[in-house]
This record gives C-alpha cells, sequence and structure tokens, in this order.
C-alpha cells in the first residue's frame, strides 16, 4: 500500500490521470499537496497502461512524425506530464499522447526518474517509473518531524527536513557539498500553514504558489526557511547531523547526477 501512495504522489505531481479510485485515495492522502502543480492534463481517453513521463526541457516540441522537420504540434512545458505510449524502441523519439492528442517527441526531453526518501529508515530509493533501481543510505536532520520555520543554530529541534512532494528546482555541481540538488521546499501546504501561523505575509504565501503552478523554485529567503538540498559529504552511515537537507556519499550523488534534473519529484516522508 505504501508503495501504491508514493505511485500516486507522483502521478499527483505530475498532473497524470490514474483511475478514479485512485485519485480518491490521491486527493486524500496526506502527502500529496491539494495545491500541488497543475501542468496540462493528458487526455482522458489515454491508455492507462503506458508509463507515466514528465518533460524535462522546456520548450520540448510534439510533433506529427519522428523527424526533426515534421510540424509542430504542441511546445510543452517543464514539468508537464504525459504518457509514452511506446517506450520499447531505440529510436530517439517517443510516441506520447498530451492534452491535444498524440505525437512524437525527442526521448531525451522526458525522464520517468524519481526520489522517495524515507526519514526513519534515512535511505534514499531511486525509482524509474514503478522499478526500484537503487537504495542509497543517507544522512538527515537532527530534529524530527516536519519543517515548520527556519531554525536558529539554538533550535536543534527544528532543524527539520520537510515532507510532502517535491521537485528538484536546481542542480549545483559547485556545491560545498560535493554536489546538489535543491528542492521545491517551501511548497503550498507549508506556506498555507505558515500563513496561518503568522510566520509569512499573504504576499510570501502567493509568491510561493504561483511559483509552485509555474514549475519555478519558490522564494527562499522566507521565515520558513530555504535551501533544502539533497547534496554529497554524507557519511553513508545513516547519521543525523543535518540542518534540513538529506546528505549521500558523494559516490551516490555522482550516479544520481547522471539521471536527476531539474523537475525530477521527489517524495519524503517521515
Amino acid at each position: 500500500m505504501r508503495s501504491f501512495r508514493f505511485l500516486l504522489a507522483v502521478a499527483a505531481l505530475l498532473a497524470v490521470p490514474t483511475t478514479a479510485a485512485a485519485q480518491d485515495l490521491a486527493a486524500s492522502e496526506p502527502g500529496v499537496p491539494s495545491a500541488a502543480p497543475a501542468p496540462r492534463r493528458v487526455a482522458p481517453d489515454a491508455r492507462r497502461d503506458a508509463p507515466a513521463y514528465y518533460v524535462v526541457r522546456a520548450g520540448a516540441e510534439v510533433r506529427r512524425a519522428p523527424v526533426a522537420g515534421a510540424p509542430v504540434v504542441e511546445t510543452l512545458r517543464l514539468r508537464d506530464g504525459v504518457r509514452v505510449l511506446d517506450d520499447s524502441t531505440d529510436s530517439p523519439w517517443r510516441r506520447v499522447q498530451t492534452a491535444s492528442g498524440e505525437g512524437y517527441i525527442a526521448a531525451d526531453a522526458l525522464s520517468n526518474v524519481w526520489l522517495r526518501v524515507d526519514k526513519s529508515e534515512r535511505t534514499v530509493y531511486v525509482y524509474r517509473g514503478a522499478e526500484l533501481l537503487r537504495e542509497l543510505p543517507a544522512d538527515v536532520s537532527v530534529g524530527q518531524g516536519d519543517k515548520i520555520r527556519r531554525a536558529r543554530l539554538d533550535e536543534q529541534d527544528l532543524w527539520r527536513t520537510p515532507e510532502g512532494t517535491f521537485y528538484v528546482t536546481r542542480r549545483n555541481g559547485a556545491s560545498q557539498y560535493y554536489r546538489a540538488f535543491v528542492i521545491s521546499y517551501p511548497g503550498p501546504v507549508h506556506a498555507l500553514r505558515g500563513l496561518d501561523a503568522g510566520f509569512i505575509t499573504e504576499a510570501e504565501y502567493q509568491a510561493i504558489v504561483r511559483a509552485h503552478q509555474e514549475g519555478r523554485e519558490p522564494p527562499q529567503g522566507t521565515a520558513l526557511g530555504g535551501l533544502i538540498e539533497i547534496h554529497g559529504s554524507g557519511s553513508g552511515r545513516r547519521t543525523a547531523w543535518t540542518r534540513g537537507c538529506i546528505a549521500l556519499r558523494n559516490v551516490h550523488m555522482d550516479e544520481l547526477w547522471e539521471i536527476v534534473q531539474v523537475g525530477t519529484p521527489v517524495v519524503i516522508e517521515e
């Protein structure tokens, strides 16, 4: 059931349709923000057994035929969800279903890789679609529970890794912690909670929500905190020392660097 729910969380993040029952469960799942980004949805009659992918190149063009000179039928945004109708070929093109119909898109403009971080197990699970590729030992934050706000140096209990469904907003190849993926914290759920608690203003809340709707990096300088990363310099011993980030061994960051891109979904759970 947990694996099914995580797949639902990723489907919700990418706005890929599921069955009606699955959609009901996803809507009630606490880890899936109700105000998650809403890219264009694929057509309701898209093949349900086709694997879900997302766009990793802004302005990716869907063409009428699998050739570079074919007419463009649609231009997709970063993180738009599509269904690949045929991924069993070595062709540089993939036949896809989008909101406007079927067409062909460059294979390197798509990905179905996503990450699941289990804070209690201190493990990062790497998936390609429903296939589990790797289990990587991770160092985590000192504090437990969901992140509430930016913490001072003397508030170690609030040095927490946020929970929920996010996406990679930036890749930093020159991080002080070797390499890093910045994730889209704070999200709409954290922003709404922060607004209700008086930590942020209405304008800051709206800015965070707009960033997620547009697939951009949300404001990082509010009282909710920011710059939450999956980065290197981890011990590999599943220790607790970070101030909200997830730390992996450098060799494991090298592995992820080859497949994790801007837009890659990241699901974090306690």
